[in-house]
């Protein structure tokens, strides 16, 4: 998901308990004999209700500040309509730092507002003094056990991210180490015939040249820094675009009926882009077969303008995911193949049903 999109959805989710929040503190604020008895203090509450409210709109971008805030309008709530609760609904707000924030600015912000807490005691009684206590501590723990949650999930995202570049350095060490044969074999065949048959000697250093011009583009297009060291090595060539054909027969045998469209001129194009290539429409259709009821897939594969475009588009819906199931790795793998090549992934649901996976890989010519 793009960050633009995020961004969205977050801020929907935001306006959506904000506004559930300014409406139970109306209703409350209007109910007899338990708001202001004059319409200024009515008029103030629903004033403070709001700025209190709105406080969860920006609070993600500065949650001190945020809570700060909430916190002073809670104050004057708390003066004008102590049925609110404690502070108004400044519990909200503590949720969202503790979520935001570490325990040792979390607990610091709770204990602040801990503080005035006996004055419940004058106004409300026991009573009252358990429960401001009781949801204070329970939007702390909430805000807390959800910030664990996402610590965990960038956990398992990291060390997705790691086991798909161990998998790639694998990969695109054999892809180089061809070439590199290729270039040692023709530089010795060019020195045995130099004097002998020029015409053969120049035949193999164009062939040396062409091997290191192919060679310089794989690495150019795995840039980034894969510094884990690579585990067992496998054994065997590595795919190519043109394994995509048998990629497609052994799908079909396990009962996803498979469309092929390929251009034949993305054969021609580097070793390690249509590795990586291969990879993103094998991890698609494993996808399509493990977690959707999908019956058909369409896969397009095309070379325009020095990007080779990937689409793969099931017609399937997403099977209820197990409740210990976690975070998948195949399309966290997909998106980091992608990003390597400085390319882009995206992958999500389709507004009419089914699912597509779209990448765009940039294919570097090297210079």
């Amino acid at each position: 998901m793009s960050c633009p999109s995020r961004s969205r959805i977050l801020l929907l989710i935001d306006g959506g308990i904000a506004t559930a929040i300014f409406a139970v503190m109306l209703i409350v604020a209007l109910l007899p004999h338990a708001g202001p008895a004059t319409t200024a203090g009515t008029a103030a509450v629903v004033a403070l209700a709001a700025v209190q409210a709105s406080c969860l709109l920006w609070i993600r971008r500065h949650p001190g500040y945020g809570l700060a805030v909430a916190a002073l309008a809670g104050v004057g709530l708390e003066a004008l309509c102590p049925e609110l609760g404690w502070l108004g609904m400044v519990a909200a707000p503590l949720a969202y730092v503790a979520r935001l924030r570490p325990p040792r600015v979390s607990l610091a912000a709770l204990g602040v507002l801990l503080l005035p807490l006996p004055w419940k005691l004058v106004t409300g009684g026991w009573r009252d003094l358990l429960f401001a206590v009781s949801a204070l501590g329970l939007a702390w723990t909430i805000g807390e056990l959800q910030r664990e949650q996402a610590n965990r999930r960038c956990d398992r995202e990291r060390q997705v991210i790691t086991w798909e570049r161990e998998r790639i350095s694998r990969e695109l060490h054999d892809v180089v180490a061809h070439h590199v044969a290729v270039i040692a074999v023709q530089a010795a065949a060019a020195e045995d015939i130099f004097d002998q048959r020029p015409e053969q000697a120049r035949a193999a250093l164009g062939s040396i040249n062409a091997a290191a011009r192919s060679a310089l583009t794989e690495l150019r297009s795995m840039l980034s820094a894969l510094a884990v060291e690579a585990g067992s090595a496998q054994d065997g060539p590595q795919p190519a675009l043109a394994q995509l054909d048998a990629l497609a027969d052994a799908v079909r045998a396990v009962g996803l009926q498979v469309t092929m469209s390929r251009d034949p001129l993305a054969g021609d194009l580097p070793g390690g882009v249509q590795l990586s290539a291969y990879r993103i429409v094998q991890e698609s259709l494993t996808n399509a077969l493990r977690h959707s009821h999908a019956t058909r897939a369409e896969v397009d594969v095309r070379y325009d303008g020095g990007v080779l475009h990937l689409d793969v588009v099931n017609d399937g819906s997403p099977r209820p995911r197990r409740p210990n199931a976690g975070t998948g790795r195949g399309i966290v793998g997909m998106q980091e193949r992608a990003r390597l090549l400085g390319g882009t992934l995206d992958a999500g649901p389709l507004p009419a049903g089914g699912f597509r996976v779209q990448a765009r890989l940039p294919v570097g010519v090297a210079r």
